[in-house]
């Protein structure tokens, strides 16, 4: 489905002309507004906007696109004024399960956007790892939305009840001491990485089995010098020099501690963040929740492009 956090930024670019531009209207960085029309062209499977070093011009495709999109931004601004003068709106709470790091550097950006005050809803939140987070939506549970990461193709793992949304993609990326003499951006191998002092998850995770196969298979045999499921401490950790850790994109962006990243073209692996839900089973349930879900898809659709934003920064 395509994401209309997306389409009201095609419609800004092609009314005024640049990524630029457009980010100053929308709030954005020109690399969210960039990302987020790469995006639009994954989903939709065209190219929009020909790119060259000194500018970027729509295709006649993006403007018949665009158009559509006014349309569509339009009745979809209606339904939501629709929705928030209902007699029950008003009162109407969403109680959202969320991970720390999201919850810190994402979920704030959100809570600014007038959009987000146009929903009308009363916001409480559950701060937890996904684990904690996934019992609350199981039957009984008080979550209407759990925003939970899975590091890999596999570790956690959830009911197939649940209805899930894809919201971004966390790289992980290698953090050394900067005391260690190695250059920022230096290009490395894992080979050179062993043995060397790490910071790692605690072991029996579902995060820790992931990265520990990931640098078995890559023969990276590290010596451990401390446990920690906290990416802020790990970092603060490298950073004064304990040892080497592994720490994601979303994290290290908003971190001002002095410590050096390094390639590593073996070490390949991100955390998917994803948004889950209960889904309704009987037909009266399903047709009660079609508003509550179109306003849970908006919510998400901005939560999705808050985190590109914040990764982007």
């Amino acid at each position: 489905m395509v994401n209309p956090i997306h389409l009201r930024t095609l419609l800004e670019v092609t009314r005024r002309g640049s990524f630029a531009a457009a980010a100053q209207h929308l709030g954005y960085t020109a690399s969210a507004v960039s990302q987020q029309i790469a995006a639009l062209e994954r989903e939709t499977g065209v190219v929009l906007f020909t790119r060259t070093a000194r500018s970027v011009q729509p295709t006649d495709t993006a403007f018949v696109m665009a158009r559509h999109a006014a349309k569509v931004l339009t009745d979809l601004d209606a339904l939501l004024a629709a929705a928030t003068k209902s007699p029950d709106h008003a009162t109407r709470e969403l109680v959202l399960g969320i991970f720390p790091s999201l919850a810190t550097y994402v979920l704030p950006r959100v809570l600014q956007t007038s959009a987000w005050q146009g929903l009308g809803r009363r916001l409480r939140i559950r701060v937890g790892e996904p684990p904690q987070t996934i019992q609350g939506l199981r039957s009984g549970g008080e979550l209407d939305l759990a925003l939970v990461f899975q590091v890999g193709q596999s570790g956690l793992a959830w009911p197939h009840t649940l209805h899930r949304q894809w919201v971004g993609d966390d790289v992980f990326r290698v953090v050394l001491p900067h005391g260690w003499g190695i250059t920022d951006g230096s290009r490395m191998t894992a080979s050179q990485l062993t043995e060397m002092p790490w910071i790692m998850h605690h072991p029996g995770t579902s995060d820790a089995t992931v990265i520990e196969r990931l640098f078995a298979s890559c023969n990276l045999h590290p010596q451990v010098v401390g446990y920690s499921d906290d990416f802020n401490a790990s970092l603060a950790l490298a950073a004064a020099g304990l040892g080497a850790a592994m720490v994601p994109e979303l994290v290290l962006k908003h971190s001002k501690e002095n410590f050096v990243v390094v390639e590593v073209p073996e070490i390949r692996l991100a955390r998917t963040v994803f948004a889950l839900r209960r889904q309704e089973s009987g037909q009266s349930e399903r047709q009660d929740a079609a508003s509550e879900d179109a306003s849970l898809d908006l919510f998400v659709d901005l939560l999705a492009a808050a985190f590109a934003e914040a990764v982007a920064d």
